[in-house]
């Protein structure tokens, strides 16, 4: 797994505890704590976790240690909240950098709502950014990748945004980005990918040539001056 706070990979099962905290009508429930091994994080990682006990009436009373569920139907992180993302660079504008913030931070909660912050925001960079007509998501991501301005991963990962999205068949999901619509599994979490790559394009690639340039210009500005 990816430690939600280093966003370093270590094994699944490493440094796990659980403690299981009963049943109810709804099946089992047990709080699993996984402890980052990178010496640089050393943060902890709480879930929770609901499914089919084990069957065994006294590994099922709360507060034993070391139980796991038998099966896992549904899996929820208490901490840390949100996605498990890298901060957001600081060359992205405050009001788009808002939005995308909250759809990282939802993402385990509601993926629903965490789909349509990230298309508002999506739109949002099209619009400012990339300067396309206003019109539906699904046309701006068209005019957008018409362009060929686009890195080919970041133009190939767009129009899979619009194709995951499946607009056709959700007339509200490119009319109101903002509406809280039906999405894959997958989706959300993909639409955060796709964000991160065009901050990368359109903001942090544009400053850092800029930063450069200006060195060079102050470089230049100086030698004419001795």
């Amino acid at each position: 797994m990816k430690c939600p706070h280093c966003l370093q990979n270590f094994s699944d099962g490493q440094t796990l505890w659980s403690v299981t905290l009963g049943s109810d009508v709804d099946g089992g429930w047990v709080l699993t704590r996984r402890h980052c091994p990178n010496p640089d994080c050393n943060h902890f990682i709480f879930e929770l976790e609901h499914g089919i006990p084990v069957p065994v009436a006294q590994q099922q009373q709360p507060g034993n240690q070391g139980i796991r569920l038998m099966v896992v139907r549904k899996t929820l992180r208490v901490w840390p909240r949100g996605g498990g993302r890298a901060p957001i660079p600081p060359e992205v504008p405050v009001e788009i950098a808002k939005d995308y913030e909250e759809a990282c931070l939802v993402l385990t909660d509601s993926p629903k709502a965490s789909a349509a912050l990230s298309r508002r925001c999506l739109q949002h960079v099209l619009r400012t950014a990339a300067g396309v007509k206003p019109g539906n998501l699904a046309d701006e991501i068209d005019q957008v990748i018409a362009t060929r301005t686009l890195p080919s991963t970041t133009a190939t990962g767009l129009d899979r945004v619009r194709i995951i999205g499946n607009f056709g068949a959700h007339p509200m999901k490119s009319t109101t980005t903002g509406e809280i619509v039906d999405v894959e599994d997958h989706e959300a979490d993909w639409n955060l990918d796709v964000l991160e790559s065009l901050f990368d394009f359109y903001y942090v690639l544009p400053a850092r040539d800029k930063a450069r340039q200006d060195a060079i210009d102050k470089k230049l500005a100086a030698t004419k001056k001795s």
